[in-house]
């Protein structure tokens, strides 16, 4: 025998509209769309009603997963199902450089050297940057638009780790 429902969602005719107009959009992410389907799957007022089991295989996620999304249905109603929580700590909200000011950091590395240096440091950028971004860039925020293109500051190959030789078959 199953325990009783804890939460039971009845949704109105406008909600289920709304879910329905969300589910329908093409900037919708798969995400947003997979928790507004779990929520209609289990409304009691419009149609059959899933169990939870059955509403995850429908939608191809777990358990926990449904049973996560009624809890922020409950919570915080439809603007909680369908709104990402971005963390303050993830790499796009630490985010310093917008794409232009990393292409003029790529186009710095790949211009001329400057005078009395053999090649491009990340310290060398960075004072360059100062003058041509007019706002003040980390190394490692230089670093990291540099990585992202595997662009390689040293044109030439410094010894330090010599490519190894294939036997003549």
């Amino acid at each position: 025998m199953a325990r009783p429902k804890k939460y039971k969602i009845k949704l109105t005719d406008d909600e289920l509209k709304e879910l329905k107009s969300v589910i329908r959009k093409n900037k919708t992410s798969k995400t947003i769309r997979c928790r507004c389907q779990i929520i209609i799957d289990l409304d009691e007022s419009h149609g059959k009603v899933l169990t939870h089991e059955q509403s995850a295989k429908s939608n191809g996620v777990c358990l926990a997963t449904v049973t996560n999304t009624v809890k922020k249905y409950f919570e915080g109603g439809i603007d909680a199902v369908t709104e990402f929580k971005r963390s303050v700590n993830s790499d796009n909200a630490r985010r310093v450089l917008d794409g232009r000011a990393e292409a003029r950091i790529i186009e710095l590395a790949c211009g001329p050297v400057p005078e009395g240096h053999s090649r491009w440091t990340i310290r060398l950028q960075e004072e360059k940057s100062k003058i041509v971004l007019d706002t003040p860039v980390s190394r490692e925020a230089i670093r990291r638009a540099l990585k992202k293109t595997n662009f390689d500051l040293t044109k030439t190959t410094t010894g330090a780790s010599p490519k190894k030789m294939m036997p003549n078959l």
